[in-house]
Formats: structure tokens, C-alpha cells, sequence
């Protein structure tokens, strides 16, 4: 894997990584969490929570869910800082059960550190983080346990077969002996690679390899899986097969999904509900219907008779339209990197 911050964030948490598809075991820095590990430096827990009831996408109101949903992410006063830099500042946002809920802004508005924090790659330094009920601060295994986990850099090995892939993350985290050999296939034939289970994941497509770090991460029939940036460097064509196995495999089991995207087009079709962050806070939330109506109801309040608005111009209009100046030379390089090898 490459030379990236996220490494050294890792180190920082001093802790392993979360779900099936946490920072991989090959990657520098990062440890893999076993059953060994979960016994040292956990105290005893309450017993898991059976699997949630999956609630079919409702339009609930922009502030938060409806009461009578259950809440499978709960962020309140979430703050985290590098330095003298607050990358997440005062964050509160509520995530219901079965929904997919779209986490947007521009490059450095603390999108994916929100994401670290809630899969406990970074300690919670501020404010309460909880998924399903469970303290991201106090019970980490517990929430490592409920999560399924695609991150920005790939996690597969190209020198493993795809289901030597599936199959390690799944013996890391603890499928049972058992059971392996069928969750393993039962997670390549949710994003169809079944057929190509046994070549070597470097003969795969850009597409194929993203379905495969989607199946190393359903093979623990996570209750909530997030993905940060899923789609990044594929093209059309792979975006919308992706995205066809992501809602295939939540509409069959209820998962909750939590995506970050610079793709408004996806975060428009795919999302029942997003969020707008910059500079560390939620600046919109609301189904992108909402924000639209939102938008539009302000600019005729303004004397303007605009076309009908995008969820890009609400993005733009939250966020500003100036040139984004986040980031360093090393963000750049992983960006590309990763566009590059899925591309």
C-alpha cells in the first residue's frame, strides 16, 4: 500500500481497524484486530443486538429522522483538530437504520475524518459517536463489529485471487471456521464475481476490483457499511454496476449504508437522505428534493428567477464556487494513485 496519512492517523488511534475492509493488513502501520486483541483491551461488553429490522426509505423531516426509526449512527458535538486545525467542529448528525445516507463537500471539509472517527481508526476526543447504540469511545470492538468498511485506497491484494481475498478478510475477522467457505461465496455472488472468484485480483477491471473490496467488506454481514468515495476513478458504466450491487445487497438484507461522494448524480439517485458539510460542520441536511426546494424558495425570495436547481448547485451554493486550496501534495498523489490503479 502507499505512503499515506491515513497510516499514521491509524497509529494514532493505537488501535486496529475497523470491519472487513478496514485499512488492510498489508498496509504500513495498521494492525489487524483478532479475537486475542478484542479480549486484551476490551472489557466485557452487553451481548450484540440482534440484526435491526429493515425499514423501507421514508421522506423524513431535514432535521432528523423520524422518532420512531431506529438511529444506526448518532453524532453530537463530534469534534476533532490536527494541531491548531479543527477538521471537525461541533458535528452533529443522525444516520437512521436501512437508509443510504450521503455524507458531501468539498475536498478538506472533514468528511472523511468524520468517517475515521466513527470507525474508530481515530480516537473521539470530543463529543459523542455512537452506531447502533454502541460508544465508538468506550466500545470499540462492539462497533467494529457492526461495520463493514471501503475506504479511498484499495484494500485488495493483486497478488491474491479474489476469493483468497474475501477469505482473508474473512479469517481476520473472525467468520467462523464453519461458515467461511459459504459467506465468502455468498459475498462474491452479491457484486457477481462468482466466475471470477479464482483469478488473480490484478487481471481484474477498475469495476471489479471496487465489487471485490465490497464483498471483503459484506463478508461479515456488517448492520452499517460505509464507503468513502466507492466510485472514485471508475467510469460510468463501472459507477452504476457498482451501485447496482450496493443496492442489491442492501435492499436483500437492510443494511444501513453511509457513502461519501464527489459525484452529485449519485448522491441525487442513490441517497434517500444527504448532508452537506464544510469547514468541519453539516451545513444542509435533508432528502436532495428538499435542498433543491430549499434553494429555490431562496433565490425567488431574492428576486431571482433561476432555473430549476441541481443538488450541484446546492453543493456550490454551501460551499462556495471558489477554487478548493484543501489538501497537500501527498492528498494529491493517493487521489491518483488510486484513480490510476482502478482506472
Amino acid at each position: 500500500m502507499s505512503d499515506t496519512p491515513e497510516a499514521d492517523m491509524s497509529k494514532q488511534a493505537d488501535t486496529p481497524g475497523p470491519g472487513p475492509s478496514g485499512p488492510p493488513p498489508d498496509t504500513p502501520g495498521a494492525t489487524t484486530p483478532t479475537a486475542a486483541d478484542a479480549d486484551r483491551n476490551t472489557t466485557p461488553e452487553p451481548d450484540r443486538a440482534t440484526p435491526a429490522q429493515h425499514h423501507a426509505p421514508t421522506t423524513p423531516s431535514p432535521a432528523t429522522p423520524q422518532a420512531s426509526t431506529p438511529q444506526a449512527v448518532t453524532c453530537t458535538g463530534l469534534t476533532y483538530a490536527f494541531g491548531e486545525t479543527k477538521a471537525v467542529d461541533g458535528l452533529d448528525l443522525t444516520v437512521a437504520a436501512g437508509e443510504v445516507f450521503g455524507l458531501l463537500g468539498p475536498n478538506g471539509a472533514g468528511k472523511t475524518t468524520a468517517i475515521r472517527c466513527l470507525t474508530t481508526l481515530l480516537p473521539v476526543p470530543a463529543g459523542i459517536v455512537r452506531v447502533f447504540g454502541h460508544d465508538a469511545a468506550r466500545e470499540r470492538m462492539s462497533v467494529r463489529r457492526l461495520l463493514g468498511y471501503v475506504p479511498q485506497q484499495l484494500s485488495a491484494d493483486a497478488g491474491l485471487t479474489g476469493r483468497e481475498n474475501v477469505a482473508l478478510f474473512a479469517r481476520v475477522f473472525d467468520v467462523s471456521r464453519r461458515e467461511r467457505a459459504a459467506r465468502v461465496d455468498q459475498a462474491l455472488a452479491a457484486v457477481d464475481l462468482g466466475d471470477a472468484a479464482d483469478r488473480l485480483a490484478k487481471t481484474y477491471s477498475g469495476g471489479m476490483i471496487r465489487r471485490l473490496e465490497l464483498a471483503q467488506a459484506l463478508v461479515s454481514a456488517p448492520r452499517l457499511l460505509i464507503l468513502d468515495e466507492p466510485t472514485i476513478g471508475l467510469d460510468p458504466i463501472a459507477r452504476t454496476s457498482v451501485w447496482e450491487h450496493i443496492n442489491a445487497v442492501r435492499a436483500a438484507t437492510g443494511m444501513t449504508v453511509l457513502v461519501t461522494t464527489h459525484y452529485m448524480d449519485e448522491a441525487d439517485q442513490y441517497c434517500d437522505r444527504v448532508a452537506l458539510m464544510h469547514r468541519g460542520r453539516i451545513r444542509a441536511l435533508g432528502t436532495p428534493d428538499e435542498l433543491r426546494d430549499e434553494l429555490r424558495s431562496r433565490r425567488r425570495a431574492a428576486g431571482e428567477t433561476p432555473k430549476e436547481p441541481t443538488l450541484e448547485d446546492v453543493f456550490r451554493d454551501v460551499a462556495g464556487s471558489g477554487l478548493d486550496e484543501s489538501g497537500d501534495f501527498r492528498d494529491v498523489r493517493r487521489t491518483r494513485r488510486t484513480a490510476t490503479r482502478v482506472g
